[in-house]
């Protein structure tokens, strides 16, 4: 008698299959964000490229870098607006000209007329691979709400000093007020700095500017606090002794930080874009933050 032909898995048969299935997921799922992650980062090396290409059409046409960021200066040294930074005056560079006309430059950031265009987010200026943040709320010392603003994920150069010890101070290619021009960059354009990320693990930052009496506080739990508005756009290597290198567990909030898997993407002051290895040389950190250090780096060292 022929016994009756099997039509179904047995349950052993099922889990096997289960098992493989999960297998092959596992495996497959680490490729998949592998490629997700090359892609991120090289659409923040392309979004950092463009931004080089208006930062060099706005020195054609300004014969300068725009500044840091616009303030006066109150006499105990304090910024009282208005306070738009370089990301700002870059908008007719980045096409963005519609956003930049509705923005009455001689008004404070926080002022209601520019409540509009401080809470546009500009993918130019995101990197992919941080968090979908779109605004946030910039507070004072006391913890009063200021302003919201757009998120951002690239910050100036001010060089090696303590952004908020004198926003003016900076010996990098952005500062309160500056106007840099090539020239002034005599470390050589392809060995400076200009813009950088943030990472919002670290601290936000933003493309509008330094929001008037802001505070920026740290992301993650740290020994150090908050510092003052300019780090909204502006960021610094620190000096080496500090070893403030991209990325570095003991940074602040005005260093820069990625979430990429190694080092943090870079413009130079030539408009080339690269990554700077977290394993960089504190002393060859420091060089490249400056315009004018006299320091000779080479590609080596990064």
């Amino acid at each position: 008698m022929r016994r009756p032909r099997r039509t179904a898995f047995t349950l052993i048969e099922l889990l096997v299959v289960i098992a493989i299935i999960a297998v092959l997921i596992g495996l497959l799922v680490p490729a998949v964000q592998k490629v997700r992650e090359a892609a991120a980062r090289l659409q923040c090396k392309n979004n950092l490229k463009q931004i080089g290409l208006a930062l060099h059409s706005y020195h054609d046409r300004m014969g300068g870098f725009p500044s840091g960021y616009t303030s006066a200066v109150a006499a105990d040294g304090s910024d009282v607006g208005p306070g738009w930074g370089w990301a700002a005056a870059l908008l007719p560079d980045v096409e963005q000209d519609n956003l930049y006309r509705q923005i009455t430059f001689a008004k404070d950031i926080r002022d209601p007329a520019n409540a509009f265009a401080r809470t546009r987010p500009l993918k130019v200026f995101k990197c992919p691979s941080d968090q979908l943040l779109d605004t946030f709320v910039v507070n004072d010392a006391g913890g009063q709400a200021l302003a919201e603003v757009a998120h951002a994920n690239y910050v100036g150069m001010f060089g090696t000093p303590e952004i908020t010890d004198n926003g003016g101070a900076g010996n990098g290619v952005f500062f309160r007020n500056s106007r840099v021009r090539i020239g002034d960059i005599t470390d050589g354009t392809s060995n400076t700095l200009m813009v950088g990320e943030r990472s919002s693990d670290l601290a936000l930052a933003t493309w509008t500017g330094a929001v008037t009496g802001g505070v920026v506080p740290p992301r993650r739990p740290s020994a150090l606090g908050a510092e003052g508005a300019p780090v909204l756009v502006l960021g610094h290597t620190g000096e080496a002794a500090e070893g403030h290198t991209p990325n570095n567990a003991i940074n602040h909030v005005d260093d820069f930080a990625s979430r990429h898997t190694q080092g943090v993407n870079f413009l130079f002051g030539d408009g080339s874009v690269r990554n700077i290895n977290d394993r960089i040389s504190p002393v060859a950190w420091e060089a490249l933050g400056t315009r004018a250090g006299g320091e000779p780096v080479s590609g080596d060292e990064y």
